[in-house]
């Protein structure tokens, strides 16, 4: 009987491979601290200049407090006071309306301002953006300032230009009516704003393929047929930009109606921004600072332009599609 003899066995498959080191290679843990290191400066002053006094205008707001000696500690009850106050409402709801129709007046208006320049020639293209651009980059301190000697009842230039026309029983105080000072303040706040929206949506427009409008030229679209076919979904990123910047900067308006109207008359004009003003420095409190219900108002304000910046964002992801 022949035994048996064992053979060693043999494995066909492929050596396995050599496993990788897990790391980061030197030079690119080099260049990675070279560049937190560029961040650190820009971080720390962040940090220390908005996120300590944004943590602190939240500890605040659960507090009541005037400024001097220590805050009581009231929880959520300034939230609460706020839903009650008719002054905090109103001035909310003026802020939302006063967003959407700065946001809306100053899109629609620079859009359609911005595609007609596009069509000027070169050299009077420049003085035409120029010209509407100026307003932009005068201080909305000055620029109030400057409309409300403009809509001054007695000798304003708005008034005797009226009455030069031969109208005048159309003298109006402008500034002093209900119904009048909130539209005054909007015919000064889109004429600041035009000059830099129409400059974006110049820009956008300046990016457009311009195979796509001879394209269009040779279908035999018009002008509006382009406009609307060609111009407007190729802006459609650009747009989404422009409305998140007006939004927000609706949201937090309040050098321009504090100048004007200082939330007159009557609170017809109050805002959220020049109340808190008001409440936190004593002029709209019997001149007792309060400092706590006005961080609630100001967390408000900080929550409507998060919401501003989160549809902003969806906005973008939509338009990038």
């Amino acid at each position: 009987m022949t035994p048996t003899v064992l053979r060693p066995h043999t494995s066909t498959s492929p050596p396995a491979p050599a496993r990788r080191r897990r790391g980061v290679p030197p030079i690119r843990r080099k260049e990675m601290l070279a560049g937190y290191g560029f961040v650190l400066p820009t971080l720390v002053l962040f940090a220390l200049f908005v996120g300590f006094p944004i943590l602190r205008t939240f500890s605040l707001s659960a507090t009541e407090w005037s400024g001097f000696g220590e805050a009581d500690f009231v929880g959520l009850d300034n939230y609460l006071r706020a839903a009650g106050d008719p002054v905090a409402q109103r001035a909310l709801t003026l802020t939302i309306v006063w967003a959407l129709a700065t946001t809306v007046l100053q899109t629609a208006i620079p859009l359609v301002i911005a595609a007609m320049v596009a069509t000027v020639p070169g050299p009077v293209s420049v003085v035409v953006r120029t010209a509407l651009f100026m307003p932009g980059i005068v201080s909305f301190v000055v620029s109030g300032v400057l409309w409300r000697l403009i809509y001054d009842p007695n000798f304003g230039t708005l008034n005797a230009a009226i009455q030069r026309m031969g109208f005048e029983g159309f003298n109006h105080p402008w500034l002093g009516s209900a119904n009048s000072a909130i539209p005054a303040l909007l015919v000064v706040a889109v004429w600041q704003g035009v000059g830099m929206s129409m400059l974006i949506f110049f820009a956008g427009i300046q990016g457009i393929d311009p195979g796509l409008n001879e394209a269009a030229m040779m279908d035999g679209a018009g002008t509006i047929q382009r406009f609307r076919h060609v111009t407007l979904p190729s802006l459609r990123f650009v747009t989404a930009i422009v409305l998140a910047l007006n939004l927000m900067n609706g949201f937090k308006v309040f050098d321009l109606i504090y100048v004007m109207t200082g939330g007159g008359p009557n609170n017809s004009t109050q805002v959220l921004g020049t109340y808190l003003y008001g409440l936190a420095f004593g002029s709209a409190s019997g001149s007792v600072p309060q400092l706590g219900y006005a961080s609630a108002l100001s967390v408000v304000v900080m929550a409507l332009c998060t919401a501003a910046v989160l549809f902003q964002m969806r906005l973008s992801r939509r338009a990038s599609r």
